[in-house]
């Protein structure tokens, strides 16, 4: 079974879309969305101001609340890698301290 992507990581996909302006469809297959999920996240991240419709150029755009979820967002998941390996590290360290004082050889 595959992982699935959490709120924040759905909403950052359709962010980094729309940073250049992009139409409905353009959002929903490069953020790799249902049309029902595309229609649920797309109204969550317009009531939150996070991009905009632009009826001059027909699409939707980052908002400056946008951007600056999405720069937020990069160093979060750079921290988070950085965690992730820690923890990593920790957990085969645990597997091995338990290893050596079990009475097993």
């Amino acid at each position: 079974m595959g992982s699935y992507r959490s709120r924040i990581h759905i909403i950052a996909d359709i962010l980094n879309v729309a940073d250049k302006g992009a139409k409905k469809t353009q959002i929903m297959y490069q953020a790799n969305l249902s049309y029902k999920l595309l229609t649920k996240y797309l109204t969550e991240v317009i009531e939150s101001y996070l991009i905009r419709f632009e009826y001059k150029r027909q699409c939707y755009v980052l908002t400056t609340k946008g951007q600056e979820f999405l720069q937020i967002y990069k160093e979060y998941m750079r921290r988070n890698k950085h965690v992730e390996r820690q923890l990593d590290d920790v957990r085969v360290k645990r597997k091995t301290l338990e290893r050596l004082c079990s009475n097993r050889i």
